[in-house]
């Protein structure tokens, strides 16, 4: 299965899954909305609202992964699919607003209360509520992370909250029915709270996509061993993924080869690299660059020990890698990964610099510092 038909088909479950929301939403605020306005009850009214906020999410999931889905073109090579992060963060603003104006509407019936008429029907319809949401909640959620839809999953727990205020709703009418005590309002507010926070930590999870956060360990190990699977490569290093929306990556890397290769190998291995990656993993790696590995030169590999002994020693230097010795010019060549947690990742290469000349005072260290972009770790060396 190619990547455009494995798209095409993500695209048919988010959509199918979005349409189910909003059949059901819909269902739901129509008997919410007549059962709450003859019950006089403000928080069945509000939860009808609030399915009818959830309908329209499912409705802009369905346009963002339409939009998502178009082809790339001269304005936007490299795709549309960061809409679904736009559209995921329309949904967290629409579930923010809904908590706002739900605490709101509760601060003004707690100021101003009204003597609730609930009646057995009431109480069913608001418990069938319940139920629907619970189920629809999971199984919207659990679609959003199977196909990586932070749209769906920002829908499926937003109606998991709803059913939150529904079971609310629910305990006041008996606790009414019980003691003659109305606390509907002040549960509703405290309800809007939580949504208003759930709201806030979506919004802030979605701007974080859009920002770009690191890929998954578990994809770039997986890259990693699918590029050191070829025999000619030494190690594989500097791996940088792209996203352009969910499962959407370019990439770059390096790969350590012997330094007897010529360019038509190196050409060929490139290519090679380029397509067992597209094929295993659907992502198009933009460049493959590549490290020169001593192959005569009978010390540089006592040498790269000692000094990668030395160089990981130092705090906050996750990895070196790239090495290299120069004779005819008397260089030492290699990159060095500084974590981000290094108060000057300069100040830890002047560091390692140093180490090397003392180590090796007749060559000259070239030390470039590299960026921990892949869960770079110390045992990867």
């Amino acid at each position: 299965m190619n990547q455009t038909t494995v798209d095409t088909a993500r695209d048919k479950v988010i959509i199918r899954t979005s349409i189910i929301g909003i059949l059901a939403n819909v269902f739901l605020a129509a008997f919410k909305a007549v059962v709450g306005i003859f019950s006089h009850s403000i928080a069945i009214v509000l939860d009808a609202i609030n399915n009818l906020s959830d309908a329209a999410s499912s409705l802009i999931t369905i346009i963002g992964t339409k939009l998502a889905a178009r082809e790339p073109d001269r304005k936007h090579p490299f795709g549309y699919g960061r809409i679904e992060y736009l559209s995921a963060m329309v949904i967290s603003v629409i579930v923010l607003y809904a908590g706002v104006t739900s605490l709101v509407e509760s601060v003004k019936k707690i100021l101003h209360p009204d003597i609730p008429d609930y009646s057995t029907a009431t109480l069913i319809i608001v418990a069938v509520g319940v139920v629907v949401k619970i189920v629809l909640g999971r199984y919207v959620k659990s679609v959003g992370v199977k196909v990586n839809s932070a749209s769906l999953v920002n829908s499926g727990e937003d109606a998991t909250l709803d059913s939150v205020i529904s079971a609310s709703t629910l305990i006041a009418a008996f606790i009414f029915l019980w003691k003659g005590i109305s606390l509907e309002a002040w549960l509703g507010a405290v309800i809007s709270c939580i949504i208003i926070k759930a709201g806030l930590e979506m919004l802030s999870e979605t701007l974080s996509k859009l920002l770009g956060e690191r890929a998954s360990a578990e994809l770039i190990l997986a890259i990693k061993d699918t590029v050191r699977s070829l025999p000619e490569v030494q190690g594989v290093y500097d791996l940088v993924l792209h996203n352009y929306g969910p499962d959407t990556f370019t990439g770059s890397l390096h790969i350590a080869v012997a330094d007897t290769f010529g360019a038509q190998e190196i050409d060929r291995l490139i290519r090679e690299v380029s397509t067992l990656v597209y094929e295993k993993h659907g992502i198009a790696l933009t460049a493959v660059s590549i490290y020169s590995v001593n192959t005569s030169h009978d010390k540089a590999a006592s040498m790269q020990e000692e000094i990668s002994r030395r160089v990981l020693a130092i705090d906050h230097v996750l990895q070196m890698h790239g090495f290299y010795v120069d004779e005819k010019r008397k260089r030492i060549r290699f990159d060095v990964v500084i974590s981000f947690d290094a108060k000057s990742r300069q100040a830890v290469c002047d560091q390692v610099v140093k180490e090397v000349s003392d180590c090796y005072p007749d060559y000259v260290p070239v030390v470039v510092i590299d960026t921990d972009f892949s869960e770079t770790l110390k045992s990867e060396a």
